[in-house]
């Protein structure tokens, strides 16, 4: 028995039965760059049909002849998808056949010789005998990309699953009457002048700095995010070891008065020295929620570092260290006036099940 695809079944009677199977690989000659236009304007015929709309307005929105629409309509009725191919001795024969893209595709997959790491259009152009212009079709058809790269992370931590499973919950079902902060330092952020002028933005030029520079100086912020409200504490010091981490949660305790303090935070060596275990020994309303090792993701305030960043300091031109720190503290109390919260989305067992790991149930703070 055929499967049917649910558009299908629930359009109009007139409409084109088209199976599951048939719809796929319909879909894929729709979009394809390799194959024929022809045989694409044909798929794009039955696709329409299939979803019940009227001859007359397939042959509209495609640009061609209703009779071509009752044509290809009538051939894929009696032959499938096999009917929408040109009749033999019928049309101009590929240059290229279906081994051929297959041989691409095989080689494009294994590495190239001479010590280069991947292939790029012109260099396996060369080594098949093609123009590049084809290799680049076959690569979008075929969705290759050897000239992109991503980087990924699994955390080793022991305690992965009881980590995730804490700071999403802080996330998702914050305690009652206490506050959730997500805590980090950017380090070593440079105070970076220009050795000319920037040359300003205009019609058709974008923005333009010299590529070198003059380093006036590095500084350490430290800040916290609030979770519910997206408001921003930081400060910056010179340093980032244990002491000045410990002066900055002192700085929270009186931001944050005669409330219960959940601080997410990541597992850098500051975090957890003995000074910091005796402060917290003092301060009982003040707990740690580490990340697990090599997910500093998880963490809020990196996107928030991310934001900064980008706005404030990687185009910026710091004449010195107090130029530095100014335009930091500026942006941070720009973006209080109007803070909004990050919305967290993915629950602890989305998270661990996208690691392959068992999903842990929610804990309750």
């Amino acid at each position: 028995m055929a499967v049917w695809d649910d558009a299908v079944v629930s359009s109009a009677a007139a409409a084109l039965y088209v199976s599951a199977e048939q719809r796929e690989v319909l879909e894929t000659w729709s979009r394809s760059h390799a194959i024929p236009h022809r045989q694409v304007q044909r798929a794009r015929i039955v696709l329409l049909a299939a979803d019940g709309l009227a001859n007359d307005v397939i042959a509209a929105q495609l640009n061609t002849s209703k009779p071509s629409v009752l044509k290809w309509r009538a051939r894929f009725a009696e032959a499938g998808v096999d009917g929408l191919d040109d009749a033999p001795g019928r049309g101009r024969p590929p240059i290229y056949g279906q081994k051929f893209v297959e041989q691409v595709v095989r080689t494009t997959l294994r590495k190239p010789p001479r010590g280069v790491t991947h292939w790029s259009t012109r260099s396996l152009a060369t080594h098949l005998g093609v123009s590049h212009g084809t290799i680049n079709t076959i690569w979008r058809d075929m969705g290759l990309q050897p000239h992109r790269t991503r980087t990924f992370k699994h955390s080793n931590d022991p305690l992965l699953e009881e980590k995730v499973t804490d700071v999403v919950g802080l996330y998702m079902n914050p305690p009652e009457n206490a506050i959730v902060l997500c805590v980090d330092e950017k380090t070593q952020i440079q105070a970076l002048d220009r050795t000319q002028p920037l040359l300003p933005m205009k019609p058709h030029q974008v923005e333009r700095h010299s590529h070198d520079y003059v380093r006036h100086g590095i500084t350490s912020l430290f800040a916290a995010l609030e979770v519910a409200t997206g408001a921003v504490t930081g400060t910056c010091y010179q340093r980032h070891r244990h002491e000045e981490f410990l002066a900055f949660l002192t700085l929270l305790v009186r931001v944050y008065p005669r409330k219960q303090l959940h601080i997410v935070l990541d597992n850098v060596s500051s975090h957890q020295t003995p000074e910091v275990k005796r402060w917290l020994r003092r301060h009982p309303r003040v707990q740690l929620h580490f990340t697990p090792t090599g997910s500093s993701w998880m963490n809020q305030v990196e996107t928030w570092f991310s934001v900064l960043s980008r706005r404030a300091i990687r185009r910026g031109a710091f004449t010195s260290l107090a130029a530095l720190v100014d335009a930091i503290q500026r942006f941070l109390d720009a973006w209080n006036q109007t803070s909004k919260p990050f919305v967290w989305i993915k629950s602890a067992e989305q998270i661990l099940t996208s690691m392959h790991r068992q999903p842990f149930k929610k804990t309750v703070h």
